[in-house]
């Protein structure tokens, strides 16, 4: 481990406090690659815009702001006249490609590569299936309005049906053939839920099929943080509120360490959650850089 992600602190009590940023959290590959894009032609001197926040993290957001890059949304995407957009990793709908060449709008495309197979993969299931007039549901495992979710609802024209919860299987209609993929960041064991779930009720007289769509980078998190929470006195997990992975990834280390605690940058910690801990783990989502963890370090060693 790097000495930047490693600290040593003066403890209220004058003992010695250990302090470990987790190697394994920060930005995704997907995500990285769209900032990176971002950075790019910013840094060319180019305007900018993003479909949406480039990523759940709003000090993130307000750093890339500073730069220049402006966020906008599809309202203002319909308005737009022959300027340059960035589609960030979470992917978007056939309907955002068409708005922006009927707008001139130059695009910059930095859906997450493991979306855009999951995108395609869809698409051509729903073409098979309406083409052949076979009655079928394409099911979506994912969280109602996501970026990402919508995103792979629009290859489908809307039809497909997104179960959030695996106790949201029961409303599906068994009788006929079912196609289950899930959004790229669900729960690994969820989904397996779903699958068990449909292959006890699916009609002898239809078909069930499941396509394991999750990534594992953000998938082989969980075992990860679960252990490193178990490591420490108190972790603080860094991760904008807005941030659905932050979320999950969030009550699975409280579930380990009850003292965990959720911030959004340095300003929020409290020092009595830290009274009597000999050791603090600071992790985060696939959506927190890695420079806002080290900037939460920075201040307790200040602090202690």
């Amino acid at each position: 481990m790097s000495e930047s992600l490693r600290y040593h602190c003066r403890h209220f009590a004058n003992s010695k406090m250990y302090i470990e940023i987790d190697e394994g959290s920060g930005f995704c590959f997907g995500v990285t690659r769209a900032i990176e894009n971002a950075e790019e032609i910013l840094h060319s001197g180019q305007q900018l815009n993003c479909l949406g926040d480039i990523v759940h993290n709003g000090i993130e957001c307000e750093r890339l702001r500073q730069l220049g890059l402006k966020t906008i949304d599809h309202d203002d995407l319909c308005q737009m006249q022959h300027s340059t957009v960035l589609l960030r990793a979470h992917g978007e709908p056939p309907s955002t490609y068409i708005t922006a060449q009927r707008n001139d709008i130059k695009i910059i495309d930095a859906t997450c590569p493991v979306v855009l197979a999951l995108q395609k993969r869809i698409k051509k299931k729903y073409t098979e299936l309406k083409q052949s007039g076979t009655m079928g549901s394409i099911v979506i495992f994912g969280k109602k309005g996501h970026a990402e979710v919508l995103g792979l609802v629009g290859q489908t024209e809307g039809t497909a049906i997104v179960i959030e919860h695996p106790e949201d299987a029961r409303q599906l209609d068994f009788s006929h053939d079912i196609y289950l993929y899930s959004q790229t960041t669900k729960s690994l064991d969820e989904f397996h839920l779903i699958i068990d779930y449909c292959k006890e009720h699916i009609s002898h007289d239809a078909t069930f099929q499941s396509y394991d769509t999750i990534c594992r980078q953000v998938a082989n998190r969980m075992p990860h943080i679960c252990n490193f929470a178990t490591k420490h006195s108190v972790v603080l997990f860094v991760s904008g509120r807005k941030s659905s992975n932050g979320r999950v990834l969030f009550e699975a280390c409280k579930a380990n360490n009850p003292n965990t605690y959720l911030i959004e940058g340095p300003d929020e910690i409290q020092l009595s959650w830290l009274k009597g801990a000999d050791s603090i783990g600071i992790c985060g989502a696939t959506s927190t850089p890695k420079w806002l963890m080290e900037q939460v370090g920075q201040r307790i060693r200040q602090q202690l």
